[in-house]
């Protein structure tokens, strides 16, 4: 939502007031709504209220200090109600165990409100809209489709095998990189403490040297010299821009979207595969799940998009529901987005022609699937030669920066 200043005539009388609305037309439209009997003349965007933005910074504090609540916790709650409910046990008691037994004091607090709400007439739905952030889409449209036919225990199964799903690539894919980026970090740490203690060793006798040193010996003089006297400097400030950069990306959707644009060019190896496979893989994944649970297409796709992270990709994405709301068919609305190869628009196609959607969505989750799982398996093949490559750069910099002026000099005495 945006703040528009609204300039309005009244009784011959020019005033400006402040709506709330999601574009320039909408503003217009609630200013009207809101002041009758007057003439709106223009609608101008600006800054939110210093009170609305101290209250969303605060609110956005509140909620980094509380954590995000670990998603085993979520889909062992999520599996408590899907057996309880299968067992026959009213939904107001399923919530009522699951909120004393959970150990975790967000999600205590969560169920509890829930059958609060439950029991104050809501809907499970309704009642759990506020926590959507908490929960995401999916939760919301499994909840919503057992409501719908009674059977929110089979719902339930199949959003914990969602949940579980995505859980279990996630952590693969951050075990993966994990030894790769330690190797990284003891490498560049290694290369730091000899350049702090090995470097000074050879200063002096680089000093008496009359002559222009060899370009690799002056790049570890300068690192030498930067590193001992900036090097507390230079460590904040690169904290400085972690930060700032993970501010901006939390804080600043353009930011973000550029980011999220630039993470899956095609020049950032492997990570650009990395993000797009697993973000194709868990769209694609929920999306067949709630097709073949039921759920109408376009309800399916709105939900699936939400699970989303990369703006970039879900831009592309957002515009499928559109393109199927113009008459178009799926396939051809994904094959619009760029994002699906042929082979893919093929299956798809012949899904819809033949009422096999759902079967077929499951076979692109499954390519997505096995692409990602292919990736993960061999991303120490893939990362070996960069990190080999990167290790002889530095053992290259090093010898060549310390012995080159020995030879130089061997030569200038064999000469002399």
């Amino acid at each position: 939502m945006k703040y528009f200043i609204i300039t309005i005539i009244e009784k011959g009388r020019k005033r400006k007031e402040q709506v709330k609305a999601n574009d320039k037309m909408s503003a217009i439209k609630v200013a009207k709504q809101k002041f009758p009997n007057t003439i709106v003349m223009k609608a101008e965007e600006t800054a939110p209220p210093l009170e609305e933005t101290m209250g969303s910074i605060f609110k956005g504090l509140k909620k980094a200090l509380k954590g995000k609540i670990p998603v085993n916790d979520k889909i062992s709650t999520i599996r408590q109600i899907a057996v309880m409910t299968n067992a026959g046990i009213a939904i107001t008691d399923t919530l009522e165990d699951v909120a004393s037994n959970t150990q975790n004091k967000q999600l205590k607090d969560i169920y509890t409100n829930i059958y609060n709400d439950i029991n104050a007439g809501n809907s499970i739905a309704t009642a759990m809209e506020p926590y959507r952030d908490e929960f995401g889409h999916v939760a919301l449209a499994m909840t919503k489709l057992g409501e719908r036919t009674g059977n929110l225990s089979e719902s339930y199964h199949k959003l914990a095998d969602i949940l579980e799903n995505i859980r279990n690539n996630t952590a693969k894919f951050k075990k993966a990189i994990r030894t790769p980026l330690i190797t990284l970090a003891a490498m560049a740490i290694a290369f730091t403490i000899l350049i702090i203690v090995v470097v000074p060793k050879f200063k002096e006798i680089f000093a008496r040297f009359k002559t222009e040193l060899p370009l690799p010996t002056q790049i570890l003089l300068f690192l030498e010299n930067a590193f001992t006297h900036y090097g507390i400097y230079i460590l904040f400030g690169l904290i400085g821009i972690i930060v700032t950069i993970k501010y901006m990306y939390s804080n600043n959707v353009n930011f973000r979207y550029q980011m999220d644009k630039l993470m899956i060019h095609p020049r950032f190896y492997l990570i650009n595969k990395a993000i797009f496979l697993s973000t194709m893989h868990k769209y694609n994944l929920v999306f067949s799940e709630l097709v073949k649970a039921g759920i109408p297409v376009s309800e399916a796709l709105t939900t699936a998009v939400g699970m989303v992270d990369n703006l970039a990709i879900k831009e592309k994405l957002l515009s499928v529901n559109s393109n199927i709301s113009k008459g178009m068919n799926l396939a051809e609305a994904f094959e619009l987005t760029g994002l699906y190869e042929n082979m893919l628009l093929q299956m798809i196609r012949a899904g819809e022609s033949g009422g096999q959607l759902d079967t077929m969505l499951g076979k692109v989750t499954e390519y997505y699937d096995m692409q990602f799982q292919d990736l993960i398996d061999n991303l120490a093949a893939y990362i070996e030669p960069i990190m080999l490559f990167f290790l002889a750069g530095l053992v290259l910099l090093m010898a060549l920066g310390i012995f080159m002026p020995m030879w130089d000099l061997g030569k200038a005495v064999k000469n002399g």
